[in-house]
């Protein structure tokens, strides 16, 4: 019989990842639609549409770097209420068309917002895991914004299909309000863990980022730079392929892949340790993107998207609860905040660097290198966290 402490499915659980989920299907939603919008409302260059997109993570980067040093001082439910209140009052401004530079300035303010907002259910969550529960729940937890990933495209791309952008504004901001009283319900954590926590005077990197999730952190960049590609360039690589129709559900099997196997994956990590995780997700995603690059029907594409989702599907719930095991009760905020930033990071700036490599090697060719990148990470994760995870789990086994 589990006990009321280790039980993971609590109301608070459920209600953070609700709000969690609701924010990022925002997010996914408007991807889809606002470079097409960008380019027929203002007659927008591709580079100028792209930015539009891109700017909204560039500002959830800003938000993340900044409440993570004062997410503990502000609190989360506070910092969480800030966040929505700022995510909503974004999502309405979309109503209103003052040009192209105040869009962008919106999308911008926009991921600040979403940054504040997931900043504070992340936290929130870690800290009502129970502790040997963890990958577990935070596996559970991911799963809100994995489902968002499959149901926010496709929302977009059919109400771009059959209503007005006011439309799709005007569902996005119900989603963001819904998301708002929900927080009501939210009751917070009591950390009890206060060792180390003071004010330090001056600057300092650690007011910042959480210096010890930083090297799980950096393999996440990496990952997530990878799998950039899959998110940016999979609709140009189904074109020459003639493959359209089947890319519009490689994301859906990507998350059915990432839903069937979080369950477990989580619960093998706490029993086991991250390294029985990982090393296998990092075989089956060089797979997933090798299969990527010599797809040439349909059946392949999709299969890629198993691999895919078995492979980095599981990793970036690992690697968030990996951060998260490693940081202090009292620092948890700020980890969660690393974790992201560096997650952001490589899925924001992944696009922009691998457009210049693309266009010279094609993209068959830039998924099978991209594949190996995968593979060689294996090597870093284990000079990085992989040697000490299995020292102490044999530790831990002794």
């Amino acid at each position: 019989m589990v006990s009321s402490h280790s039980k993971l499915w609590t109301k608070d659980f459920i209600i953070v990842s609700a709000v969690n989920f609701l924010l990022t299907l925002v997010f996914y939603l408007l991807v889809v639609v606002m470079g097409v919008y960008t380019a027929e409302e203002f007659n927008a260059s591709a580079s100028q549409s792209g930015l539009v997109v891109g700017i909204f993570i560039v500002g959830a980067l800003v938000g993340r770097l900044f409440i993570g040093r004062y997410i503990n001082k502000v609190g989360l439910k506070t910092t969480l209420f800030i966040g929505v209140i700022i995510f909503i009052l974004a999502t309405s401004l979309y109503f209103f068309n003052l040009g192209i530079g105040f869009l962008l300035f919106n999308r911008f303010i926009h991921g600040i917002g979403l940054g504040f907002a997931s900043t504070a259910t992340g936290t929130i969550v870690a800290q009502i895991i129970p502790a040997e529960r963890k990958g577990e729940g935070i596996g559970y937890y991911s799963m809100s914004a994995t489902l968002s990933t499959a149901l926010g495209p496709f929302v977009g791309l059919y109400m771009s299909q059959h209503t007005s952008m006011e439309g799709i504004f005007g569902l996005c901001l119900t989603i963001a309000v819904i998301s708002f009283f929900i927080v009501f319900f939210v009751r917070m954590p009591i950390v009890k863990d206060t060792e180390g926590e003071r004010e330090v005077k001056g600057f300092h990197i650690s007011q910042f980022v959480e210096p010890k999730a930083v090297p799980i952190a950096v393999i996440t960049l990496i990952l997530a730079l990878c799998y950039s590609s899959v998110l940016s360039f999979l609709n140009f690589h189904a074109i020459q392929l003639d493959l359209v129709n089947t890319a519009s559900v490689f994301f859906l099997v990507y998350s059915i892949a990432v839903l069937l196997s979080r369950p477990f994956t989580g619960r093998l990590m706490d029993l086991k340790g991250s390294n029985i995780v990982m090393y296998p997700a990092f075989v089956l995603f060089t797979i997933g993107m090798i299969v990527l690059g010599f797809a040439h029907s349909g059946f392949t594409l999709l299969l890629a998207g198993v691999f895919i989702g078995l492979g980095f599907g599981n990793m970036q719930s690992c690697t968030q609860a990996i951060a998260v095991k490693l940081t202090p009760a009292h620092r948890m905020g700020l980890a969660t905040s690393t974790f992201f930033i560096f997650l952001d990071g490589g899925l924001g700036f992944g696009p922009y660097l691998l457009g210049f490599i693309a266009p010279v090697i094609g993209y068959s060719t830039l998924y099978i290198v991209l594949g190996v990148a995968v593979l060689a990470t294996a090597g870093l994760y284990t000079i990085l966290h992989g040697r000490r995870a299995s020292t102490a789990q044999a530790q831990a086994a002794a």
